[in-house]
């Protein structure tokens, strides 16, 4: 399953093209990203994943192909968890609209990085100790049972352990200063609310990637596959935000649809040494079905909680 490195070259400089034209042509200056703009973006982004998907499938074959698309659904279907922690960090700040792309810009360079970090270490770990795809799938289905009991999630700055520390290393201004990160008072330099968001951000991205990593780690561990199917995930993410910020809060079937998809796909880890295997076909017809399901039931039937 080793890809050759000049195909790794090609993917990564492609991912650096994207993000120099996003933010140097497209967004060089801050402004509130529009639903239109919002949706052309995301058709773009998953327009692209699915020509890398049959590129995919003419280069390694129909089943990496089925596993790459799998693996990109379900990243796709957990990035929305990402979207509700970006609404609540931004309205608990007060983030005009027109600042949010440049510090959700940067903040998926953190995630594509701890992303390919994690992938990386979670495949060698697989390699070398075979037993903790056993602990990816406890794992796993641990947390599609917590989810299942989850509290509505409260942002809470002030204990969040980085940021706390952060306050100790560098003082953070009580203000805005447009779009930066970074200002100088009487030649001392100080942080802005706006990096402390990103800050934010990026821990709990972390978080979630402890959940991901082993749930499409479930699916294959191909690396090259895990890798780019997370990478075009995340790439969207932005655009899914913005097209979604108005409506996303009505999706609340959705995390239930989540937890029974990692339960599901930890399951499968589990079963891997076993002689009941779960054909990847199967496993695609059952995610897609699940998350579907949870987002038309959604719509259809009412939040008691509303």
């Amino acid at each position: 399953m080793n890809t050759p490195i000049e195909f790794w070259i090609f993917f990564n400089l492609f991912v650096l093209l994207m993000l120099a034209l996003d933010l140097g042509v497209f967004h060089r200056n801050s402004h509130t990203v529009s639903i239109k703009e919002a949706f052309t973006w995301t058709f773009v982004w998953i327009t692209l994943a699915m020509v890398f998907n049959v590129i995919i499938y003419f280069w390694k074959g129909q089943q990496q192909a089925l596993e790459f698309f799998t693996g990109y659904l379900v990243e796709k279907a957990l990035s929305i968890d990402n979207i509700f922690v970006f609404i609540m960090v931004f309205t608990y700040f007060q983030i005009p609209a027109k600042y949010q792309h440049k510090v959700l810009f940067w903040g998926i360079i953190g995630a594509l990085i701890m992303r390919a970090i994690f992938i990386f270490a979670g495949v060698a770990l697989i390699e070398k100790f075979h037993f903790t795809i056993y602990i990816f799938g406890i794992l796993l289905v641990y947390t599609g049972y917590k989810m299942f009991t989850h509290s509505d999630v409260k942002i809470e700055p002030e204990k969040n352990p980085v940021v706390r520390l952060f306050r100790k290393i560098m003082p953070v201004t009580n203000e805005l200063h447009d779009d930066k990160f970074f200002v100088k008072i009487d030649a001392k330099r100080f942080a802005t609310p706006l990096f402390l968001v990103l800050i934010i951000i990026e821990t709990t991205d972390l978080i979630f990637a402890v959940d991901s990593i082993p749930a499409i780690l479930a699916i294959t561990q191909d690396q090259f596959i895990v890798y780019t199917s997370n990478i075009f995930a995340i790439m969207g993410l932005r655009s899914l935000y913005f097209a979604l910020a108005g409506i996303v809060h009505r999706f609340w079937l959705l995390s239930y649809g989540l937890a029974i998809v990692l339960v599901f796909v930890g399951i499968k880890m589990l079963l891997i040494d076993t002689s009941f295997k779960i054909p990847i076909q199967w496993s695609l017809v059952f995610i897609a079905t699940v998350i579907t399901a949870s987002i038309v039931l959604s719509f259809k039937i009412r939040n008691p909680k509303s």
